[in-house]
């Protein structure tokens, strides 16, 4: 995998006077941290300050895609989540690239600071199928590229950093696979989802339009503010998937990418599909990632009253015996966002169960049940004690 170029602060030089140059690939271990003190600067790489609206994705100098594979640049580093946004399905890439010499700052809660200049790509991808595309595990990037047989690559969403504050950008993959187009106004891709088990169903792939990947970001329902949603520490705190032996965000430390004492443990979520951690744990984490930016006290759901944060203490907020402000048809006829032991009348529940446009949760990203999530929910719901009498 490409090492980010990056130089550790008040590190010695290498012997010779001048840095040597390295490999330029080289597999992620605690060692790669030493490589990161001779790395040479890149030729060309992300276009850190660009102000206009690329057409293509490559023009953004993070991801290129030849020969098979989908290569992110040596200023990119991936990254990824304890537990992860549902997205139909699709697996994802994801990079954050940030100008040399700067850093992003560290906050215990909301997302890390990042410097002007900053692009943040997520790309969405799925195993094909014989006539459409299928539910398969990641695919390892430890060589630094993704190679892409087998593979359907269907969107890459870009955040870029710049002074006025964020942008959300959509890039749509052409069929040959080899770059992806600005598609501001969205798009649909229509296909069939096959399922472990052999199950086929429509997939009606949602491409949000540029308005629509801003107001998912915008967390803040007062400033508007397009903030990242995964780039928190609680969801960065893990093990890295590219350097096995290291913690995700000791290495983004180590690196450079990140400054700021976090001023004791920083907090974590847990991996939801992880029976090793406790049932709330997981299901406090799936809610959190798949709801919390707009379900919070500020969030663009407020007036809901519901409050999906892991810190939030569990009880009316969190939607124990909570009813409904201005649900509709989104109730399904259910009394309570959460009837403990009762998951069949939990609004909660039922929300994650439709396909309904009009009544499932999240509103925007899914056309298709989460299977796996819902009975993570439904079992969270079920070891409930209490009742709302």
């Amino acid at each position: 995998m490409a090492v980010p170029r990056r130089r550790l602060p008040h590190a010695p030089a290498p012997p010779g006077g001048e840095r040597a140059c390295r490999p330029r690939r080289a597999s992620w271990t605690l060692g790669v941290v030493a490589l990161l003190l001779s790395a040479c600067a890149p030729a060309g790489g992300p276009a850190f300050d660009t102000d206009g609206l690329p057409e293509k994705l490559s023009e953004w100098g993070v991801l290129s895609a030849h020969d098979g594979v989908l290569e992110f640049s040596d200023g990119a580093m991936p990254y990824d989540l304890a537990t992860p946004l549902f997205s139909d399905y699709a697996l994802k890439l994801r990079t954050v690239s940030l100008p040399p010499g700067t850093s992003a700052t560290y906050h215990p809660d909301e997302a890390f600071d990042f410097p002007v200049g900053t692009i943040v790509t997520k790309t969405f991808y799925y195993p094909v199928s014989s006539d459409g595309v299928a539910i398969g595990p990641e695919r390892s990037v430890e060589t630094g590229v993704l190679p892409l047989d087998g593979l359907r690559l269907i969107e890459t969403r870009i955040l870029h950093r710049r002074a006025e504050g964020w942008i959300a950008l959509p890039y749509v993959w052409n069929p040959e696979q080899t770059d992806a187009v600005l598609k501001r106004a969205g798009d649909f891709v229509e296909t069939t989802l096959y399922r472990p088990d052999g199950r086929a169903e429509p997939l009606n792939y949602f491409i949000p339009n540029a308005n629509q990947c801003a107001g998912c970001h915008a967390t803040d329902n007062t400033t508007r503010a397009i903030q990242p949603i995964g780039l928190k520490a609680r969801h960065l705190n893990k093990p890295s998937s590219f350097a096995p032996t290291a913690n995700q965000l000791d290495l983004w430390r180590l690196s450079g990418l990140l400054a700021g004492n976090p001023g004791g443990p920083a907090p974590r979520n847990a991996v939801w599909t992880d029976e090793s951690e406790g049932l709330d744990a997981r299901a406090r984490a799936y809610l959190d990632v798949n709801c919390s930016h707009c379900h919070s006290d500020v969030g663009p759901a407020d007036t809901s009253g519901l409050d999906l944060r892991p810190e939030t203490p569990m009880g009316p907020k969190v939607g124990l015996c909570k009813g409904t402000i201005a649900a509709g048809a989104g109730s399904g006829g259910r009394p309570y966002d959460i009837v403990p032991a009762k998951p069949d009348e939990s609004i909660l529940l039922f929300r994650l169960q439709t396909a309904d446009p009009a009544a499932m949760m999240p509103e925007l990203g899914r056309s298709v049940v989460h299977e796996e999530g819902v009975a993570l929910i439904q079992r969270w719901i079920e070891g409930m004690a209490g009742s709302c009498d």
